[in-house]
């Protein structure tokens, strides 16, 4: 992204100015639900907008124009009016924390690392950190994306192929086996069965994982329903392990960003809590909280539960006795970030196979069952 840095009003400025903004509301459910479409305010689109901010005022322009010269490389109405309303706020006088906190669109933990930044004069350092922060995120949602895209493709793909072979294939072969009025084996009875019954069967696949995902979507931020499911996806070979270390990167960035900007460490953990949606960790957060006030260190606090690694409890053990915790944060989640890498490929390589394995055998059953009354047939003809 370029910007023309200029003395006076930009022409953003003026009309603004002239016909006040509101602030962008905070997103309603049909909004966040359909923001796979590409309408998020997400991940890439705040790392740029923080490498910008920090990029301009390094170069010494003010936070008003900073603000102008966003708005104006917005290409995105929805984009620009949430620029737009954090710019009507800063006019009024209010910090950047401030503006974004009233925007919706910015969590508790990022108005509060740039409060901090604010009042202890490194909001250029908490700015880096951010940038950092999202960019690292984002290329977490590519690498877990590249990992599902392929799955799911290969799903869809099975339901059309097995979708076409019931309701053509298997018929024309089953109008064959009528004119020979043989007797037909056992599974090709069950498979033209299916096949004669399909349209129903297809309803009640469908009407089964609709329900599902209703059911999720009302349970999801039910506590039961994150323990259980947190439970059941932690124990799943691989995926478990994959899981787990998503969440440890999170909180290991997120402590890092935090605890350089200088944030008191209950106040680091609490936001974190909020930021990482992962029960376990969550529940483990909130005790480690309450022995930090009680006195106690973090490391012994995290000591009593299983999602953290020991290896994770010396190092932060170590960071702690010699004052360096925020940079063996900072290693650990770089660590983290890298194990992810290798998971992500290792699971990329198991599935791949598994899913073709798993496609041959669904298509190979409804062939085999289709051509054993053919050889059945040969058999009887050539004695």
């Amino acid at each position: 992204m370029s910007f023309k840095i200029a003395s006076e009003s930009t022409p953003t400025a003026q009309k603004l100015t002239n016909s006040a903004v509101k602030p962008a509301k905070k997103e309603n459910f049909f909004n966040r639900d359909i923001s796979f479409l590409g309408n998020q305010f997400g991940n890439k689109k705040k790392e740029r907008f923080y490498m910008d901010v920090r990029t301009l005022l390094m170069a010494g322009v003010d936070l008003k124009t900073v603000m102008e010269l966003v708005i104006e490389e917005q290409e995105k109405e929805q984009h620009r009016k949430i620029y737009e309303g954090i710019y009507q706020n800063i006019l009024k006088g209010k910090s950047l924390s401030e503006s974004l906190k009233e925007s919706g669109k910015f969590s508790e933990y990022e108005y509060f690392s740039i409060e901090i930044g604010e009042e202890s004069n490194r909001l250029n350092e908490v700015l880096f950190e951010l940038m950092n922060y999202y960019a690292d995120q984002a290329a977490l949602k590519k690498q877990i994306t590249s990992v599902l895209s392929y799955p799911i493709f290969v799903f869809v793909i099975t339901i059309g192929l097995v979708y076409f072979m019931m309701t053509s294939v298997v018929p024309m072969f089953a109008d064959v086996f009528k004119q020979f009025g043989s007797e037909l084996p056992s599974l090709t009875l069950k498979v033209i069965y299916i096949s004669e019954n399909f349209p129903f069967f297809f309803i009640i696949f469908t009407v089964i994982v609709i329900a599902i995902v209703l059911f999720v979507r009302s349970q999801k931020e039910q506590d039961w329903f994150r323990k259980s499911t947190s439970q059941i996806f932690l124990k799943i070979p691989k995926v478990g392990e994959l899981i787990r270390v998503v969440y440890l990167a999170r909180f290991t960035q997120a402590m890092h960003l935090l605890l350089a900007a200088k944030t008191p460490l209950v106040k680091s953990i609490e936001l974190t809590q909020k930021m990482v949606k992962f029960y376990p960790l969550q529940v483990a957060l909130e005790q480690v909280k309450e022995d930090i006030r009680l006195g106690k260190s973090m490391h012994e606090g995290m000591a009593k539960f299983d999602i953290f690694p020991k290896r994770m409890l010396s190092l932060i053990k170590v960071g702690e006795q010699v004052n360096q915790l925020e940079n063996m944060l900072g290693k650990l989640s770089q660590q983290y970030n890298e194990e992810l890498k290798y998971q992500t490929t290792i699971i990329g390589k198991i599935m791949e196979p598994l899913i073709l394995l798993i496609i041959g055998t669904i298509v190979g059953v409804i062939l085999v069952a289709m051509y054993m009354p053919m050889f059945n047939l040969s058999n009887v003809m050539a004695q």
